[in-house]
């Protein structure tokens, strides 16, 4: 059966939770060298990890990308190949579909953190996540793909722009807050979160907003390998360990980042302990609740404090 997909609001980037910082600053680059910058409309995209960020996070800025992450000489899966690019080919640009061959990209697959081939994801407004596991048979493929463009408001066989009027109305405060991003104005973002939040305190997509906009504030003006180079050298330095641990966070090394923190308050007392733990429960709010690693580092932050 198909995975239960989150709103668009709830969406968190499993490679690179920095990457729509990073696409957004291409296609601001791309926006200022004219046409000659425009991506190709290909429907069908052969990825590699060199060209990751550029066909797919940069590319779901505009159109959602489905990810299919397999393995080319599998025979078990070249039918399951087959019928993505008919679905592809059928959705005429309202989506794209990018192939990872992960025999080929070994690093890439280790990133994606998959466990299966093929296992399939979606890339949309330049965050990554996963959808399903395993060759799902044409009808289920159809309903699985229906399933998430519904919830985009995206007609997934025709091009994106057609039938906008029937598309779900979208929050306004979290349509100020995305377009203020891509803007680049973090202010106007976080001022636009807060008030969704103050409106309805239990939106976790405005929550991981907001606490993404934080990281990205935080670390726009850091050298990631001078902070983790002096991190290393001084492991109760309060501000490099928080810095170090924010840098880790945006390069989608989640894990790496709450250990450090959990680390952290095992080795402090009084206020530094508090201050640590305050920080680490903030980068809890850049994912969902739900998020495994969440859940474990929650426990872990537990039987560090008591």
């Amino acid at each position: 059966m198909a995975a239960e997909f989150s709103r668009p609001g709830s969406l968190y980037g499993a490679v690179d939770l920095g990457a729509r910082k990073q696409a957004l600053d291409a296609q601001a680059r791309r926006e200022a060298a004219g046409p000659s910058g425009a991506a190709s409309s290909a429907a069908v995209i052969e990825v590699t990890s060199a060209t990751f960020n550029a066909d797919v996070v940069e590319r779901s800025l505009s159109v959602p990308v489905i990810v299919e992450a397999t393995m080319a000489r599998a025979e078990q899966v070249q039918q399951f190949s087959g019928v993505m690019d008919k679905l592809a080919a059928e959705a005429a640009g309202a989506w794209l579909l990018a192939r990872v061959d992960v025999e080929a990209e070994p690093q890439l697959a280790q990133a994606l953190r998959m466990r299966a081939v093929p296992t399939v994801y979606l890339a949309f407004q330049g965050q990554l996540m996963p959808l399903f596991e395993g060759p799902l048979p044409e009808a289920q493929l159809r309903q699985a793909l229906s399933q998430v463009f519904e919830q985009l408001g995206v007609e997934a066989g025709a091009p994106a722009d057609a039938d906008a009027a029937d598309e779900p109305p979208v929050d306004p405060e979290l349509l100020a807050a995305e377009q203020a991003v891509e803007k680049g104005d973090l202010d106007a973002a976080a001022a636009a979160y807060q008030r969704l939040l103050a409106r309805s305190p239990s939106d976790e997509g405005a929550k991981i907003g907001l606490a993404g906009v934080g990281l990205l504030r935080r670390t726009q003006d850091l050298d990631e390998a001078d902070v983790l180079r002096r991190a290393a050298d001084a492991s109760d330095d309060i501000d490099l360990q928080l810095q170090a641990a924010d840098l880790e966070m945006v390069s989608g090394r989640v894990d790496e980042a709450y250990d450090r923190l959990i680390g952290l308050v095992r080795r402090t007392r009084g206020g530094d302990r508090d201050r640590v733990r305050v920080h680490l429960l903030g980068l809890f709010d850049a994912l969902p609740g739900d998020d495994p690693s969440v859940v474990r580092s929650r426990r872990a932050l537990a039987n560090a404090l008591f």
